[in-house]
């Protein structure tokens, strides 16, 4: 009788995105139990990676990264797992790292006639003072995933005085607010899913609106025209292609309905997106009759060394 694959799922980890890692591991670990795998669960926490897979008996056959944030989703888990030469689901190093720096990710899909937000990137200090650009605008911190730390001034607010907003290296974001709907389509390995409208009780897509229950009501699908659909579809195709992304993405976008389709502006593509019960991309793949549990094993299959 052959043994069942055994694979280790990392979560938690030491980013800002700690607790969302947490359930989307929890969830992920319970549906490959249930589909047949041997599971062990390891919370991360800045420790010797290899010490810790060579501990488990028998060695894992794959890694399951439900990490989220630094040190998960930026490509450093990535490339120790290259070196172990252990096959992990999701995407590799290069696309891992580009996708954290949203200002790089920007000029990347902009290059490849995407339509972005005018921005610059900014010192945190500075945008603490003064207003970068004429409100209304967004910041952000320049290497966060999940909305962490943003905030939308609107015309007559202050400047934002938040100095966590800050990234590792001191950077923030600040993007003109692109007024409308906040679109956002999963992609599955050469399949763009669907496109959920996210609605929320508050100003803009922010991390209580993704990952709190309650501050959002997903439309799925988007009731927007259908040459809307096609072009976040596309786009967001073109973005995990171009990155070079594995297993599943999921892009975000905004659409100005005034404008028409010139209106639809990328805002960022996320390699590792949440699996938790309220998340977008399992609720997008149960709209096309792929279960949860299904599209985890799918992601087991796919896993894989690239490098």
């Amino acid at each position: 009788m052959v043994d069942p694959l055994h694979v280790a799922v990392l979560m938690g980890g030491w980013s800002s995105e700690r607790r969302v890692s947490l359930v989307s591991g929890a969830a992920c670990a319970q549906a490959l139990r249930a589909g047949g795998f041997r599971v062990t669960e390891i919370d991360m926490d800045r420790p010797d990676l290899a010490a810790l897979l060579a501990a488990l008996t028998p060695a894992p056959d794959v890694v399951f990264n439900a990490l989220h944030g630094r040190g998960g989703e930026d490509g450093v888990i990535q490339g120790a797992l290259e070196l172990m030469g252990v096959p992990y689901t999701h995407s590799g190093v290069v696309a891992s790292a580009i996708a954290m720096d949203k200002p790089l990710t920007k000029a990347v899909m902009s290059s490849v006639g995407m339509r972005v937000p005018d921005g610059k990137v900014v010192p945190a200090a500075e945008a603490a003072v003064r207003h970068p650009m004429e409100p209304p605008y967004v910041v952000k911190p320049a290497d966060e995933g999940s909305s962490v730390g943003v905030h939308l001034v609107l015309e007559g607010s202050n400047a934002v005085g938040v100095p966590e907003l800050a990234g590792k290296d001191g950077r923030v974001l600040v993007e003109r607010y692109i007024p409308g709907k906040e679109l956002t389509v999963g992609v599955m390995g050469d399949r763009a899913l669907a496109v959920t409208e996210v609605r929320y009780d508050h100003g803009f897509f922010d991390y209580d609106a993704k990952y709190v229950a309650g501050h959002a009501t997903h439309v799925l699908p988007a009731d927007v025209p259908a040459e809307i659909l096609e072009r976040v579809m596309d786009w967001a195709l073109l973005a995990h292609t171009t990155l070079g992304c594995a297993g599943i993405s999921r892009s975000d976008f905004r659409w100005d309905d005034r404008d028409g389709v010139d209106g639809v502006h990328f805002l960022e593509v996320n390699t590792q997106p949440g699996f938790t019960p309220i998340s977008l991309v399992p609720e997008q793949a149960a709209h096309l009759g792929i279960g949860f549990g299904e599209l985890c094993r799918w992601l087991v299959e796919e896993a894989q060394c690239r490098h």
